[in-house]
């Protein structure tokens, strides 16, 4: 009887705090399809971790074969990760999966991998490794590829994968593919494959039971379905746990049925993450993406005005037809949503997209390496793309990380700039590239303070409360310190009007003499924010 192999399932996150669903669904695959029993091993490390350190966990392991996932996040690392593989392990047999090697197979087979496989990789994996049986190392490389679909295949009993999650993002699919046919997605055109729904609910549950953070579900349109959209949502209203569950939807799908039910969602047990796009009807035409913008609208309104769920609106940057006074615009519409997070991102050509294809002969220039973003067209151009940058890192910084939102509120209105003006001017007066918060807010109180109309003693209060808001009054810089002469009568006056100890950094005072305190026991679920007394 033949034996199995030693195989290391590698996976190079972004983030530590990012799980890799990829890997351990390769391990459950492996074990539920493959005609031999393997002994396989899931490495997961991060994109900021030394090489030698990556290796030297897959070494330890002795594989015999090594599977990658790559991505747009790991691909400009994983050339050197690969040479330095074959020299350190020339014996193992190295196979790439994932969407990265998939659509661009020739340029990681001449980089030295064995194999590109593409395709559903729970199955298309233990159908490789029969392959290989009695195999020690492979001469002529090849791709391999299927579109036999598995059986629904989870992971979740695995406890070495259970266990990794902790303080982690958890990620799962209960569908596979998108209705949708968005030019630059490359799920565009797959159709859906529903995952039976029972099972679906069942895993949810599982990973609700974890130390997971955050549950994120990978379904392209998770609410293309609306039964079955309002059925595991039920199903999540009604578990006992702390978790957050993530969701990518398109809004204008939503039912009334569905958004009365949402209303009833634990505050932040629900987050969804809403792909808008652009409010620019040229652009979203020439790239296929098919929105009803007023009932999207309408939608995240009503979904907003309950203020239990956090909403997150996604544009694109750089579609066809929009220039940037139209993507200003777009902007504007957005913003006016008031939504928690308004993501300014930038167009993408992906390896396997249609756009792609199509971005030559649009005149339509993009990075040579990943993520290929967007540098040029005949619409955009990369003056306008620095001034699109410099906007979104003061977004960025400021709005979707919960930060200054009074004082964001007070200067707009007050000063009567437009907020991608503002933005925009505040990317370039005080670009974030790592400083330090207290720092940062130094620059932001600085910009804030040369605004038409906008009275320096409000401003600091505004920042103040800002400030106690986010981290509880920690390291607040000086520029918005005001002398406390009457600091000790007001830390009484703090304690006796909430009840329980405070901390001193957690009382400060205003410009009017009175006191603002924070609440450090009292924390929005769905904005993450402290509740503030002033």
């Amino acid at each position: 009887m033949r034996r199995g192999k030693r195989v290391v399932l590698l996976a190079v996150n972004s983030k530590y705090i990012h799980s890799s669903l990829a890997v351990w669904q390769l391990a459950a695959g492996i074990a539920k399809f493959a005609q031999f029993p393997h002994e396989v091993s899931v490495v997961e490390a991060t994109i900021h971790q030394p090489y030698d350190d990556i290796i030297g966990l897959v070494s330890a392991q002795n594989p015999e074969i090594i599977g990658i996932s790559t991505y747009i996040w790991n691909a400009r690392m994983l050339p050197e990760l690969l040479k330095l593989l074959i020299e350190r392990l020339p014996e193992a047999v190295i196979a790439l999966g994932g969407p990265e090697a998939s659509h661009n197979a020739d340029y990681w087979l001449q980089l030295g991998a064995d194999h590109v496989l593409a395709g559903e990789g729970e199955y298309v994996f233990p159908t490789f490794l029969d392959r290989t049986q009695g195999i020690a190392s492979v001469d002529s490389a090849k791709a391999v590829n299927t579109t036999e679909p598995p059986p629904y295949v989870t992971c979740t009993a695995n406890d070495a994968y259970l266990t990794s999650l902790s303080g982690r993002i958890a990620y799962l699919e209960t569908s596979r593919g998108c209705p949708f046919s968005c030019a630059y997605c490359l799920s565009a055109g797959s159709g859906v494959k529903l995952f039976p729904i029972e099972e679906a609910k069942e895993q949810l549950r599982i990973l609700s039971q974890t130390e997971a953070k955050t549950i994120k579900l990978v379904d392209r349109t998770f609410n293309c379905n609306a039964k079955r959209t309002y059925d595991i949502f039920e199903h999540i209203i009604g578990l006992d746990t702390t978790c957050s569950f993530h969701f990518e939807v398109a809004a204008d799908l939503f039912d009334e049925h569905t958004l009365t039910l949402l209303a009833l969602a634990p505050p932040g047990r629900i987050q969804l993450e809403v792909g808008l796009q652009s409010f620019f009807r040229p652009a979203l035409n020439a790239v296929a993406r098919k929105t009803d913008l007023e009932k999207a609208e309408q939608n995240i309104l009503k979904l907003l005005q309950v203020g239990n769920i956090h909403i997150h609106i996604d544009l694109i940057a750089g579609l066809p037809y929009e220039t940037l006074d139209d993507f200003q615009k777009s902007f504007e519409r957005a913003y006016s949503l008031r939504a928690h997070t308004l993501q300014l991102g930038f167009l993408k050509l992906l390896h396997g997209s249609v756009l792609r294809l199509q971005a030559e002969s649009m005149g339509i220039r993009y990075a040579a390496e990943a993520p290929y973003e967007i540098q040029s067209s005949p619409w955009i151009t990369p003056q306008d793309i620095r001034i699109l940058k410099q906007t979104e890192n003061a977004l960025q910084n400021t709005q979707n990380k919960g930060r200054f939102l009074s004082t964001l509120e007070y200067v707009l209105s007050t000063s009567k700039l437009r907020p991608f003006a503002f933005f925009q001017e505040l990317g370039q007066a005080a670009p974030h590239n790592g400083t330090a918060l207290p720092e940062y807010a130094t620059q932001v109180f600085d910009f804030c303070a040369t605004l038409p109309m906008v009275d320096i003693n409000e401003l600091r209060d505004r920042m103040i409360c800002d400030w106690l808001a986010m981290v509880k009054g920690k390291n607040m810089p000086a520029i918005l310190r005001i002398p406390d002469s009457k600091h000790r009568e007001m830390f009484e006056l703090a304690k006796q009007r909430l009840g329980h100890e405070v901390r001193r950094e957690e009382v400060r005072v205003l410009s009017a003499g009175n006191a603002a305190f924070v609440d450090s026991n009292d924390r929005d679920l769905v904005t993450g924010l402290y509740r503030v007394y002033h």
